[in-house]
């Protein structure tokens, strides 16, 4: 049951994610520039998780870890959400949200498949199987019927 409870919390967070871009697309085209767009999008987002971190007290016990960390996991997680974001920004008024989820989602699958293949990233390992690759198949080809 906790599978299904998580399955329909992504399917929502997938629509979080429309709205928030298909919003945050028109704000960089009301002000000529995805990446002021992006930039505050960025600062809301990044003081919203301050304070839910401040008020959150079982959190501030973890920012004792933070030292321990490898200096690239506190950094490169966040250069990678810029750049999709800001680029998310950029496309989606140009090619509109759907086909533009579409391609990112297709991105996002193939390349998940094959991170959880060999285990990238501390994943666990899922090996690419014939139906997975049907599915992949099945995806790109889902794909172009949406651009077309």
């Amino acid at each position: 049951m906790e599978n299904l409870q998580l399955m329909g919390l992504a399917f929502g967070v997938g629509i979080l994610i429309v709205m928030q871009g298909s919003l945050n697309a028109q704000l960089g085209v009301r002000l000529d520039n995805a990446l002021l767009a992006s930039s505050i999008n960025l600062l809301v987002s990044g003081g919203l998780a301050v304070v839910v971190l401040l008020f959150a007290s079982q959190n501030l016990s973890a920012l004792s870890r933070v030292q321990a960390i490898p200096v690239y996991l506190l950094f490169v997680g966040g250069i990678l959400s810029f750049l999709a974001i800001t680029s998310f920004y950029y496309v989606i008024p140009k090619i509109g949200i759907a086909t533009t989820v579409a391609f990112g989602l297709s991105g996002q699958l193939i390349f998940a498949a094959i991170a959880s293949h060999f285990g990238w990233f501390g994943l666990p390992v899922e090996p690419i199987t014939l139906k997975r690759v049907a599915g992949i198949i099945l995806m790109i080809f889902s794909v172009s019927l949406i651009k077309s």
